[in-house]
Parts: C-alpha cells; sequence; structure tokens
C-alpha cells in the first residue's frame, strides 16, 4: 500500500501554515482561471452546456431542492446540486456560475491530486506536474472544461489518488472521505475500485486508514435507492445489450492510448499512419516507458504501474459497455471537434500519465541518494520534470484550446433574454422552457430573477 503523504511530524508555525494556504487557493484560482480560458468560440462565463440547463437548471427551477432523482438511470448528485444552487441565482448569472463551478471543481481535484500523490511522487516539482496534466488535459475542451454536468469525471480522477492515499492529518481523511462520497453519490461506475478499497482494508484495517472507503460506501448508500427507484419506473440505464467485447477494446485504444499525449497530436499521426498505425506507435512509446518503470524502478513503481494500466482499462471498458453506442460513432475533428464519450478517458488517461511521472521520479531518487548534495538533487528532479513536461507539453500547448461542440448552442445571454422577455408579456407568471425530458416544461417567472 502506498506510503504516508510527506507531512511533518511537527506542526507548521502558524504563519508556514496561512502562506501554504494563501499559496494554495491562489494556485486553485489561477487552474480555474486557466480551465475558463479553455473554451474557444464562445466564452465559458457565457455558455451553458447540454445536461446543466436542458435538465438540472430546468427540473430545479421546477422542483426545488429534489436532488435524489435519477437521470439515465442513477444518482448525479454534484450536477444536481449545482443546477440547484444555479437555479437560485439569476437567469442571466446561470452560465457564469456553472462555468466558475466547475472551474473550480476541477482545480480543487488537481490540488487534491497534487497532495495525494505524496506517497509516491517525491518532488514537488513532480507534484506540480500531476497536478498540471489534469488542468491541461487535451481532451477536456471536448466537454468537460468549465460546466457542472461532467464535474463528476475530475472527482473520479481525483478518487483514482484518493484511493491509494494514506493521510496523516484530520483535514486530508476529512477530504478523502468527502471526495469518495461525491464521487459515488455522482456516478455508480466508481464501483469498480472495490476490490482496491477491499485490499486496502485487509491490509490496512484500521477505521482512520479507510476514510477515503467510508465516504464512498456513503455515497453508494445514496446511490442504490436512486438507481432501484430507476427500474421501479422502467428508466434504468441498463436497459439493452452491453457494447460488443471487441468494439469495447477498439474503442478503448483509439479514446485513451492514442489520445494520451494529445488529441490534435494524435489527430496528425493519424494523417500519416492511420488510425490503428498511430494507435500502434503511441501504445510502443507508452509500452517502452512503462515496461522500463516497471522493471527498473522498483517494486512500488511495479505495483502502480500494473494498477494504472489495469485500473484505467478496467474503468474505461465498463463505462463504455454500459454506454454501448458509444462505440458506433467515430471522433470528429473539423471544423468543431468531439468524441462521444471523452469524458470516460479523464481518469485512465491521468494514470498511465501519473505512472510516467512516478516512473521519473523513481529514476531521479535512485540516482542520486547518497552521492549528491540537495542542490544538485533539486537540479536534477527539475531537469527530469522538464524532459517529462517536453513530452506532455504536445497536447498541452496544442489542445490548450480548439473549437469543439460545446458551443454549438451559441451564447447564454440572448436565451436567458428571450425568457425574460417572455415573462414580462406573461400573464401568468410563468413560460414555458424546453428542457431535455419536456420541450414545454413550465417555469413560474419568479424563479428566473434568482
Amino acid at each position: 500500500m502506498v506510503p504516508s503523504e510527506d507531512e511533518s511530524a511537527e506542526s507548521p508555525e502558524p504563519r508556514s501554515r496561512a502562506l501554504s494556504v494563501a499559496l494554495q487557493v491562489l494556485a486553485v484560482c489561477a487552474a480555474a482561471a486557466v480551465l475558463l480560458l479553455r473554451v474557444a468560440k464562445v466564452p465559458a462565463w457565457n455558455s451553458a452546456y447540454a445536461e446543466d440547463w436542458g435538465i438540472f437548471l430546468v427540473y430545479s427551477w421546477q422542483h426545488p431542492w429534489h436532488l435524489f432523482v435519477p437521470y439515465n438511470g442513477y444518482e448525479q448528485l454534484v450536477p444536481r446540486f449545482l443546477g440547484q444552487v444555479a437555479s437560485m441565482v439569476p437567469v442571466r448569472d446561470v452560465a457564469a456560475f456553472y462555468a466558475v463551478s466547475g472551474a473550480l471543481i476541477a482545480a480543487c481535484c488537481a490540488l487534491f491530486v497534487y497532495h495525494a500523490s505524496a506517497g509516491f511522487i517525491r518532488f514537488r516539482l513532480l507534484r506540480a506536474t500531476l497536478a498540471a496534466a489534469l488542468v491541461l488535459l487535451p481532451i477536456a475542451p471536448l466537454e468537460l472544461v468549465a460546466n457542472g454536468v461532467n464535474t463528476a469525471w475530475y472527482l473520479m480522477a481525483a478518487f483514482f489518488w484518493a484511493a491509494l492515499w494514506r493521510p496523516r492529518s484530520r483535514r486530508g481523511m476529512a477530504a478523502a472521505a468527502i471526495l469518495g462520497f461525491l464521487t459515488a453519490a455522482s456516478v455508480p461506475v466508481v464501483a469498480v475500485f472495490l476490490p482496491l478499497l477491499a485490499i486496502r482494508l485487509a491490509v490496512l484495517p484500521r477505521l482512520r486508514e479507510n476514510a477515503v472507503s467510508v465516504g464512498w460506501l456513503a455515497g453508494l448508500a445514496v446511490q442504490v435507492p436512486v438507481i432501484a427507484d430507476s427500474y421501479v419506473n422502467h428508466t434504468q440505464r441498463l436497459g439493452g445489450a452491453l457494447a460488443p467485447p471487441g468494439q469495447v477494446l477498439a474503442y478503448y485504444f483509439h479514446t485513451v492510448v492514442l489520445r494520451a499525449l494529445g488529441w490534435r497530436a494524435s489527430w496528425h499521426l493519424e494523417s500519416i499512419a492511420g488510425q490503428n498505425g498511430a494507435t500502434l506507435i503511441i501504445g510502443a512509446f507508452l509500452l517502452i516507458v512503462l515496461g522500463w518503470a516497471a522493471i527498473t524502478q522498483g517494486r512500488q513503481v511495479r505495483l502502480f504501474t500494473a494498477w494504472a494500466v489495469l485500473g484505467g482499462f478496467v474503468l474505461m471498458v465498463a463505462s463504455t459497455a454500459i454506454t454501448s453506442y458509444l462505440v458506433k460513432f467515430p471522433p470528429v475533428r473539423s471544423p468543431v471537434s468531439f468524441e462521444g464519450g471523452s469524458r470516460y478517458t479523464v481518469t485512465p488517461i491521468m494514470a498511465l500519465t501519473g505512472a510516467m511521472i512516478i516512473a521519473v521520479d523513481a529514476f531521479v531518487r535512485r540516482g542520486i541518494v547518497g552521492r549528491v548534495s540537495p542542490d544538485t538533487t533539486r537540479l536534477r528532479a527539475a531537469c527530469a520534470a522538464a524532459a517529462l513536461g517536453l513530452v506532455l507539453a504536445v497536447g498541452w500547448v496544442s489542445d490548450f484550446r480548439y473549437v469543439t461542440q460545446r458551443t454549438t448552442d451559441g451564447p447564454w445571454q440572448p436565451i436567458a433574454a428571450s425568457m425574460l422577455t417572455r415573462c414580462e408579456h406573461s400573464g401568468t407568471g410563468t413560460i414555458t422552457v424546453y428542457a431535455w425530458y419536456d420541450s414545454h416544461a413550465v417555469v413560474s417567472c419568479a424563479r428566473l430573477h434568482g
């Protein structure tokens, strides 16, 4: 099991603690700002995405604080809660609220990953690289960035690390428990982590070592009754056949392995070598790096690499098999980029990235123990992070910002203005608005003013 986080045995001075908190708050705000800037064409704060307004916002206008209601056959607590809060702000500010809250949640997940990876990654610069990889994830603009409905997939990426983390502070344990609860209460496929959490319990039986598992179980306790309710109402997710295994396997290689180092880079490589050829090239690179790490960098790196590959694969296969229609639609690059189910690739891609970073960290540590000064150690760590950063930067730079289907609905302000104008001429104090579940959903005009 992963070593404990690298916390000092003694409590830091109040001034140092305050400075640390201030720097972390600043880092979260900066990361959120970066995420907001990644939405092209229509600014993130002026575009409401998919189910955010089509399901959760309108439903909250109609049924305030009805949070435990199935959509797509399961509970989505975080998106529903954000929808409830969005329904309480003026309608003109809805898109801005969703964008900022979604970006802040993703940024907080990156900060969590920075702390939770401490047991595997010694050098802070490399941990910062891992956190940056989540903020600058190449496939994020496709459907993840700055919205509410897909925040659960950032939570899932953080949960991957929470399941391995051994926090020593009460704050760390509370954060792990809260993350476990929110993830399990928002996306049931997190149940695939059961074997790992069971091993964790067997190896570390003390309750304080299993805060994340307690939160995970509490989230599933919320999730299960809602899923049962979907079966009662015949709206369950598993209503048809699962996707064929061969198509699921091909989908994994073409959306995780091929896209692992960059969305646009993968398309350029495809234009040269074809989709399967490009997948083989990227796959061979990952196999060489991760294989070298597993063979030469020790047991801890070997175990993590195995879990990164296997855990990400199982999570992706489970998500894809259930959402069987995804394997039938090829990705689109131009003029508007889209890849159905790209949200499912976040954790598998981040797991592979984490394995590469851990390998670099282990390589630096094994080569310098007892031989060089601390200054030289830090210099070599910086060089190793820079080399790895050059590989990752291929996707970070080229995919920082590009036009995707996210903005095809256009800006939110004209939609909001239309609703308010119709309210001014409404004799009943209500208007009908479009929702995915009802094209003539009736809402009170009073709700639109916050």
